[in-house]
């Protein structure tokens, strides 16, 4: 170290204010410009440099100079800024983990909501279709039972089960068309992986 940093640090290590006041007045613009260059905010550039002083000042004692005050000055605000800039990326890390968590609780509560009031448009449009429509409906599709297994339950022939079905069909197509965005919301987000 050079004899008037040595001089400098000497005084500061014996509580000189004035010594340390003229080392933070000589150094303060050109860190925080230094600063600026990693951290690219001006007020946390600031911080940062403010921050090296009163950390310098306040572990005066234990703290070994081999080259130049300057040195270590610019070498701690280095140090400083990296340490700013994993702990933003850490905060940004969380912050987006936090929102994709967020915005995944949504859809999927979104798409409860759409589920449930899906279920409940069918069971009412199937409560709206005729008694034998209804039950062969119910047959097939919920009790998933074969065309022939419903014709020789109900002593009906085959193509009165077909034909009840079609008509079964066409009605709650016709009843549920205002709900096909929500069928089609619901089928895209069941089929993702």
């Amino acid at each position: 170290m050079q004899a008037l940093d040595q001089q400098v640090f000497t005084d500061i290590l014996q509580g000189n204010e004035a010594a340390f006041e003229k080392l933070f007045k000589t150094h303060y613009s050109p860190l925080c410009r230094f600063a600026y260059h990693y951290l690219s905010d001006k007020d946390v550039a600031e911080e940062v440099v403010q921050s090296t002083f009163i950390g310098f000042w306040e572990k005066k004692e234990r703290i070994q100079i081999d080259a130049s005050l300057k040195s270590y000055l610019y070498r701690s605000v280095r140090n400083a800024c990296l340490n700013e800039l994993k702990r933003l990326k850490v905060r940004q890390v969380h912050a987006e983990a936090v929102l994709v968590e967020g915005e995944g609780h949504s859809l999927a509560a979104d798409h409860e909501v759409i589920k449930d009031e899906l279920e409940t448009k069918i069971q009412e449009a199937i409560q709206r279709l005729p008694e034998q429509c209804r039950l062969i409906f119910r047959m097939s599709r919920m009790e998933e039972l074969k065309y022939q297994e419903i014709a020789d339950a109900l002593q009906i022939s085959i193509k009165t089960v077909e034909n009840q079905m079609g008509k079964a069909l066409k009605l709650m197509r016709l009843r549920l068309k205002d709900y096909l965005p929500l069928i089609t919301i619901l089928f895209a987000h069941l089929l993702k992986p």
